[in-house]
C-alpha cells in the first residue's frame, strides 16, 4: 500500500504552524496560571459574578415609556415617521390592488412572460405552474398579500442597500465605519430589532415593511461594495484617460462592470425579505406568513404547510428569474422580441378576459383541500412514528434521548465551566485560528455577554448550537463528500438541496414539530436541516475545485480513494471546509433562535417573551446577547489571515 505525503511546502508549512500554536498555547497558559487563581479568589463559582453585570432594564424601560407617551404628540412621530408609516402602507396597497386588479390569469401572464424573457421557457413555465399551485391551495389571497407586500420592502431594501453599497464601495473610511452595522444587522435576529420598531410603529403593515428592510438590506449593501471595488482597474484607467469626470467613471463603467454582483444583491435580498415573510407576520403583516404562524400556534400542520408551500414555490422561482439574470447567459428559447409592452398587454388582456368571465378572483371549485389528508397522515405518524416504533423507538424517545444523552450534559459541562475558564478557551481556540486580534474581539464579545447579565441562558443556547453544529457536519461533510466525488450524486442532491436552501427559516419548524413535538431537540432538529444544504454545498465545491495535479500525482502513486481523500483532498480543501464550518454555525444559530418558540428555551425563549409582552429590556438584551454570540462564534471558526511582514 502507497503511503502518501503533502508536498515539502505544505509540510514546512504544517510545521511552522504546530510550533506558532504551541507559542500561543504556552502564553495563554502563563497569563491562566497568573490570572486564574486572581479571578477565582475574587469571583468564586462557576457564573458570572453579579458585581460585574450591567442592568439595562431601567434605561431601556424608560426609552419605551417615552416612546409609548409621545407617539401620538411628538413632531419626530407627527411629521416624519407618521409620513413614513403612511407611505408604506399606502405603496402596499397600491400594489395589492393592481394585483387584484390583473386576476390569476394576468399576474400568472406577467410573472410567466417575465421569466421566459429572463431564462427561457422552462423557467416560465415553472413559474406559471408555482402560481397555479397558489391558487389550487386556496392560498391566493394570502399569496398575493405577500407578494405586495415582497415588492414593497425589495424595492426599499434595493434603494437603501444600494446607497449603503455606494457609499462603502468609493470610500474606505465609510466601508470601515459601516462593516460592523452590517454585521450587527445580520446577526441580529429578527425578533430582537421587531419589538422597538413595533413600539415606533405598532402592529400592522408599515412594522412588518421596515423589519424586513432592515433584514434585507445588508447583503444589497456588501454585494454592492463589492462589486464596485471589484472593477477592472485597467478599464477604469481607460475611461478617466478619456477625461470623463467621477460621475461619469461611475455610471459608464463601475456601476455596468459591478451587474452580476448587483444582480447577486438582489437576489440575496429577495431571499431573506421572503423568509422574513412568516416571521413579520407575528407583528401583523398578514398574508401567507400569518397563516403559517397562526397554524404552528395551534400546531395544525397540515394547514401549516398547505400556506408553506406557496412561500417555498415563490422563493424558488424568485431565485432561479434573479439568478438567471445575473448569470447574463442568453437562453436557447429566450424570446428576442418580447418586451415590458408586450408583456403588459398580455397582462391586462388576461385580467380582461377573467373579469368578463366573471373569475378574476381564484374559482373556489378550483381549490384542493389538502389540510385534512396531511393531518391524518401527521395523525399517522404520531400514533406509529412519534412513539410506536419497536425496538428503535419513537421519534419522541430520539428526541428525549438527544437531549438526555447529549444537550444536558453539554449545557451542565458549560454551566459548570468556572466563567473565566470559557473566556480563556474562547480565547485559545480564536488564537489558534486566527490573530491576537480575532481573540481580543472573541473574548470581549462573550464577556460582553456575562455583563449583560444572561451568561447561562446564553451557554444554554451555546450548548445547543454546539450540538446541532456537530450534527451538522457530520451529515454535511459525508454528504459534501460523497456529492464531490460522484456526479450522480450530485445531480440527484442538487434540487434537494434547492428547495432547502429557498424554503425561510420558519417553515422548518412545522414538519419538526409534527414529528418531535416540543422542546430544545426540536430547535435543534430544525437547525440542522436548515443549515445541511449550505455545508454540503461549500463541500463539495471545495473539493471539487483542488488542485487536479496533485490528485493526478497521488492516483499515479497507486493512492487508494480513501487515500486520495484523506492525505489529498481534505488538507487542500482546508479553507473550503472552514467556511464551511463557519457557515454551519451561523445558521444554526439563527434557527435555534427561532427554536424559541418551540420550546427550545434560552436566549430565544427571552427575546420572544419580550416581543409578546412588549418588554423592551428582556427582548434587547437577549438580542444583543445573541449578537455577542454569533460574533464570538464567527471568530473561532473563520481563520484570519495574518498581514504579511513587511519586506516579504
Amino acid at each position: 500500500m502507497a503511503t502518501l505525503s503533502l508536498p515539502a511546502s505544505g509540510r514546512a508549512e504544517s510545521r511552522v504552524l504546530k510550533s506558532r500554536a504551541a507559542g500561543k498555547l504556552l502564553l495563554l497558559a502563563l497569563v491562566a496560571a497568573v490570572l486564574a487563581p486572581w479571578a477565582a479568589t475574587h469571583w468564586p463559582g462557576a457564573t458570572w459574578p453579579h458585581e460585574l453585570t450591567v442592568s439595562l432594564d431601567r434605561p431601556l424601560t424608560t426609552a419605551s415609556d417615552w416612546v409609548i407617551d409621545n407617539r401620538d404628540s411628538h413632531p419626530l412621530f407627527l411629521y416624519f415617521l407618521g409620513h413614513v408609516s403612511n407611505a408604506v402602507v399606502l405603496a402596499v396597497r397600491a400594489v395589492y390592488l393592481v394585483l387584484l386588479a390583473a386576476g390569476w390569469a394576468g399576474v400568472t401572464a406577467f410573472g410567466a412572460l417575465l421569466a421566459w424573457r429572463v431564462a427561457g421557457v422552462r423557467l416560465a413555465a415553472g413559474t406559471a405552474v408555482a402560481f397555479l399551485a397558489c391558487g389550487a391551495l386556496g392560498m391566493w389571497i394570502p399569496t398575493m398579500q405577500t407578494l405586495a407586500l415582497m415588492v414593497v420592502a425589495v424595492l426599499a431594501s434595493v434603494v437603501v442597500g444600494a446607497l449603503l453599497g455606494l457609499a462603502a464601495g468609493l470610500s474606505d473610511r465609510l466601508d470601515r465605519a459601516l462593516r460592523p452595522v452590517l454585521d450587527t444587522m445580520q446577526v441580529l435576529p429578527a425578533f430582537a430589532y421587531l419589538l422597538p420598531v413595533v413600539l415606533v410603529f405598532g402592529i400592522g403593515v408599515p412594522a412588518a415593511v421596515l423589519a424586513t428592510v432592515v433584514y434585507a438590506a445588508p447583503p444589497m449593501a456588501r454585494l454592492t461594495a463589492l462589486g464596485l471595488r471589484g472593477a477592472d482597474p485597467e478599464v477604469l484607467e481607460a475611461v478617466e484617460s478619456l477625461g470623463a469626470t467621477h460621475r461619469q467613471r461611475l455610471l459608464t463603467a463601475r456601476i455596468p462592470l459591478a451587474r452580476k454582483e448587483l444582480l447577486l444583491g438582489l437576489n440575496q435580498t429577495i431571499m431573506m425579505a421572503l423568509s422574513m415573510a412568516v416571521i413579520a407576520a407575528v407583528i401583523g403583516a398578514g398574508g401567507l406568513g400569518d397563516r403559517v404562524y397562526q397554524a404552528l400556534a395551534s400546531v395544525d400542520v397540515g394547514a401549516a404547510l398547505a400556506a408553506g408551500i406557496p412561500i417555498v414555490l415563490l422563493a424558488v422561482v424568485l431565485d432561479r428569474v434573479t439568478a438567471a439574470a445575473g448569470d447574463g447567459t442568453e437562453a436557447a428559447d429566450r424570446p428576442r422580441t418580447i418586451g415590458w409592452p408586450y408583456a403588459l398587454a398580455v397582462t391586462v388582456a388576461a385580467a380582461l378576459a377573467t373579469r368578463l368571465l366573471g373569475a378574476l378572483d381564484w374559482p373556489d371549485g378550483w381549490t384542493l383541500d389538502i389540510a385534512e389528508p396531511v393531518n391524518r397522515a401527521v395523525d399517522w405518524m404520531t400514533d406509529h412514528l412519534y412513539s410506536g416504533v419497536p425496538v428503535v423507538g419513537g421519534t419522541a424517545d430520539w428526541a428525549a434521548h438527544f437531549t438526555t444523552w447529549i444537550l444536558d450534559p453539554v449545557r451542565d459541562g458549560l454551566q459548570w465551566l468556572p466563567w473565566w475558564s470559557v473566556l480563556l478557551i474562547v480565547a485559545a481556540l480564536a488564537w489558534l485560528i486566527g490573530t491576537w486580534r480575532t481573540a481580543l474581539t472573541a473574548v470581549l464579545a462573550m464577556a460582553a455577554i456575562g455583563v449583560l447579565g444572561v451568561w447561562e441562558p446564553s451557554l444554554d443556547t451555546l450548548s445547543q448550537v454546539l450540538a446541532a453544529v456537530a450534527v451538522t457536519l457530520v451529515l454535511g461533510l459525508a454528504t459534501g463528500i460523497a456529492a464531490a466525488r460522484s456526479d450522480r450524486v450530485e445531480r440527484v442532491l442538487r434540487p434537494v438541496l434547492d428547495v432547502f436552501q429557498t424554503m425561510p427559516q420558519f417553515v422548518y419548524l412545522i414538519p419538526v414539530v409534527a414529528l418531535f413535538g416540543v422542546g430544545r431537540a426540536p430547535a435543534v432538529a430544525a437547525a440542522v436541516v436548515y443549515a445541511l444544504p449550505a455545508v454540503v454545498r461549500i463541500t463539495a465545491q471545495g473539493l471539487r475545485q483542488i488542485d487536479q495535479a496533485a490528485l493526478e500525482s497521488a492516483r499515479s502513486l497507486g493512492a487508494t480513494g480513501r487515500q486520495q481523500l484523506w492525505q489529498v483532498q481534505l488538507p487542500l480543501a482546508r479553507r473550503a471546509l472552514l467556511l464551511a464550518v463557519n457557515q454551519g454555525v451561523v445558521l444554526v444559530l439563527a434557527v435555534v433562535i427561532i427554536g424559541g418558540l418551540v420550546g427550545g428555551g434560552a436566549l430565544g425563549y427571552n427575546v420572544a417573551f419580550g416581543l409578546a409582552q412588549g418588554d423592551l429590556a428582556t427582548g434587547l438584551v437577549a438580542g444583543a446577547a445573541i449578537v455577542c454570540l454569533g460574533l464570538m462564534l464567527d471568530r473561532v471558526t473563520q481563520p484570519t489571515a495574518r498581514r504579511p511582514k513587511k519586506g516579504a
